[in-house]
């Protein structure tokens, strides 16, 4: 490569993008210059199909993709003749005009054109095709267009990226600049990704002092916020005093008159020396009072609590299901009460008297509905009991007030809307978080039976609360705990395993069950090694599924098992990058044509559709949640987005916008694993960090296998992890208010 060329200016307009980085900007594109098409490579957030460019750089020459212009510095400049301004018009920069219609503007005005739409706007309309309104509409979409790029690179120069910037321009438009010199810390409270770290960093670097109150009142709600992250309703005042002045570096006095200051102005409140987040101490209380209204007794007909149970029993025979006497009580009380609870293990026939209730309640002509709070629960559910089961989000119907920043106002079901139903059942109760719940209870009407079902042995929900544990440790709900493991299911090593660890016992370890196999490896590299070959070449016949179907889950996210090393390695092996197969850079993660990916948290706006023969659409909503995974169909680099089909058949054309929100899924953590059931799981524990070794973190992943689960790596970790119950309890207060109504 040569590189000694002496540095030169090249103009032109961008044509097209080969690459772009959402995240730096880094970008290899053509320009026409002169009439010729020249291939350049730099960084530039703001550039766009069709701006104009001046550039300084230099030739050089790479015997992969030839002369190449490598630009050291990009300036985008107006466009300097009518050739340039047409093909700005109509590159799409400014929506409602075409090719066609910038062609006609250009050719009515000239060199004139881009003077006339900033001071003479209502000109425009003496084109054919453009209205006054349309005619200010284009004027104003030029202005912002400048106010965009404006902030843009005011905003680069605090390191934050291209999608940011667009964000907090549509939150705050030319306000900003007052913004940062008065409160940076705003942008922490107001944009969606904007940490208070990294307002911080702003604000420091902007000269803001370390004491100021703008600072200590962040820093004191961004504390509290991240205790959900946790898990936690609410965090004591000494530990939220001490954590706040451990972050920001300053005494404790201070952070305790901030946060009696945050106190007074209702952005926090505290009872018994706990400090909560308004959006948790409602929702906790909230719940309590609809849990309330909505238990007692429920009236089945004239039915007597004797023959429901006789009924029930008839079922049982003629649908040959087996069912003991805890199952059938279980059933009946179901039926009898307005908030029932179910629990159990696997194999102790849930699924059995999930249907049992099912097949009495559509016996007595009631409405039903099936949700559970993942699409792979959901879908599980409706094969186990063959009726339609939703996800939560989607029984509560997406679509409510996203202007609201309680997460249950984005939906359409609530106390004015309720769902239309008899009894509504919700299964694997345990991913639930207090959020949910809330919406869930606001949309149920007293009168209306709900059913939870879930193990309270697996782990709680990745959002805060522990729902289902508080809601059974109240003792104040009807509760069947199943613990008999059935007949059918003792022939599997996982469920016998699973129940066996979470009784605390040791199980043995090796390979000569059918289902439940352990490889002893101390070396990361080799059980890296052995994942590949069990995932692509042992598995797939073994349990009869794709290699797709099969999921790697690991304690952790970090370290050379994590699910972030462990995605990168095995995209590399199974969907290695080549020539054909579209791809985008987007940070640290390449995404590409093929990829297994999911969602990171909830998305209340992203639009699916699902396709039925032929490309016919035949259904269609709003809302990608945490933990929904998918497969990337295709990526359209021009049109910046990706097309990603979701395991239940939601297709969405996903904006490189919102890439921060995806992940790669071969691997991930057993956390995020909730709720699904896999045909085969590999699970590689050899040293996860010391807080993540406790008994029910090994008991959820294995119970995600259906039929074969492989553990590799060290047997002294498995024993350790079953003789550990969990670390910590979270803080929540649900099980209390619960109690004191």
């Amino acid at each position: 490569m040569d590189n000694n060329s002496e540095k030169e200016i090249l103009t032109g307009y961008v044509d097209h993008f080969i690459f772009k980085s959402e995240a730096n900007g880094f970008c290899v594109f053509m320009i026409i210059s002169d009439g010729d098409e020249v291939q350049c490579i730099g960084t530039c957030h703001e550039l766009g199909v069709g701006d104009s460019v001046e550039m300084e750089g230099e030739y050089f020459f790479d015997p992969n993709y030839g002369k190449e212009f490598k630009a050291k510095k990009i300036t985008i400049v107006p466009p300097a003749d009518e050739e340039s301004m047409e093909r700005y018009l109509g590159s799409g920069a400014v929506k409602g005009i075409g090719a066609a219609l910038a062609a006609r503007i250009v050719k009515a005005f000239g060199a004139d054109t881009f003077r006339i739409i900033e001071e003479e706007p209502e000109r425009l309309a003496e084109i054919k095709g453009i209205s006054k309104s349309k005619a200010m509409d284009i004027a104003v979409q030029l202005e912002e267009k400048r106010d965009l790029r404006d902030v843009m690179v005011y905003l680069a120069g605090f390191k934050i990226s291209q999608n940011m910037s667009v964000k907090i321009y549509e939150e705050y438009g030319t306000d900003i600049y007052a913004i940062m010199k008065e409160n940076p810390y705003r942008l922490a409270d107001d944009i969606k990704g904007i940490g208070f770290q990294t307002a911080d960093k702003i604000a420091l670097d902007m000269g803001m002092s370390t004491d100021s109150e703008f600072r200590i009142r962040s820093g004191i709600l961004y504390v509290l916020s991240e205790t959900r992250n946790d898990g936690n309703t609410y965090l004591p005042l000494e530990d939220l005093t001490e954590l706040s002045a451990s972050l920001l570096g300053v005494q404790r006095q201070l952070i305790e008159r901030e946060i009696e200051n945050l106190r007074m102005e209702r952005r926090m409140i505290t009872e018994d020396n706990n400090a909560y987040l308004p959006s948790m101490y409602n929702a906790e209380k909230d719940c309590a009072r609809l849990l309330a209204e909505r238990s007692g007794r429920l009236s089945v007909g004239n039915a007597t609590d004797d023959e429901i149970r006789s009924q029930l029993l008839q079922i049982a025979r003629r649908e040959k299901m087996e069912a003991d006497d805890l199952q059938l009580d279980a059933a009946a009380r179901a039926v009898r009460n307005g908030v029932f609870i179910l629990s159990g293990g696997p194999g102790t026939g849930k699924t059995t008297t999930i249907n049992l209730i099912i097949r009495y309640l559509t016996s007595q002509g009631m409405d039903i509905l099936l949700a559970a709070p993942t699409g792979r629960a959901a879908k599980r559910m409706t094969e186990t009991t063959g009726y339609e089961a939703k996800t939560i989000h989607r029984l509560l119907g997406v679509g409510g007030n996203p202007e609201n920043t309680a997460p249950e106002s984005y939906f359409g079901k609530d106390q004015d809307d309720p769902l239309e139903a008899d009894y509504v059942i919700i299964d694997e109760m345990s991913m639930v978080d207090l959020q949910l719940f809330h919406a869930l209870l606001r949309a149920v009407v007293p009168g209306t039976g709900l059913i939870l079902v879930g193990d309270v042995d697996q782990l709680p929900s990745v959002g805060p609360g522990q729902v289902l544990r508080d809601l059974i440790e109240s003792g104040r709900f009807p509760c069947v705990i199943l613990e008999r493991i059935f007949r059918q299911a003792m022939d599997s090593d996982i469920i016998v395993n699973a129940h066996e660890i979470n009784k605390g016992n040791h199980v043995r370890l090796d390979t000569k069950s059918k289902d439940f196999l352990f490889l002893e490896r101390k070396d990361e590299k080799e059980i890296k090694g052995i994942i590949v070959w069990m995932l692509r070449d042992k598995l797939p016949g073994y349990c009869n599924a794709s290699v797709r179907d099969i999921q790697v889950l690991t304690p952790m996210r970090m370290g050379a098992l994590g699910c972030i090393e462990m995605n990168r390695y095995l995209q590399e092996i199974l969907n290695p990058a080549k020539r054909g197969t579209g791809e985008h850079i987007y940070g640290d993660t390449v995404f590409r044509e093929g990829d297994k990916v999911m969602q990171t948290r909830n998305n209340y706006k992203l639009e699916w559709n699902i396709y039925g023969k032929y490309g016919i659409k035949i259904d269609s909503g709003e809302g990608i949640f945490n933990g929904d995974t998918g497969i990337i169909r295709q990526i359209r680099e021009n049109e910046k987005y990706m097309e990603i089909e979701f395991d239940d058949g939601r297709v969405v054309e996903y904006p490189f916008s919102g890439l921060e929100e995806l992940e790669l899924a071969y691997a991930m953590t057993i956390h995020k694993s909730q709720g699904s059931e896999y045909p085969a799981v590999l699970i590689p524990i050899l040293d996860p960090p010391r807080m993540l070794r406790y008994r029910n973190l090994l008991y959820t992943g294995i119970t995600r296998a259906r039929g074969c689960v492989v553990l590799i790596g060290s047997s002294r970790t498995i024993n350790e992890m079953t003789d550990t119950v969990s670390p910590t309890r979270r803080y929540t207060s649900l099980r209390r208010r619960i109690e004191e109504i």
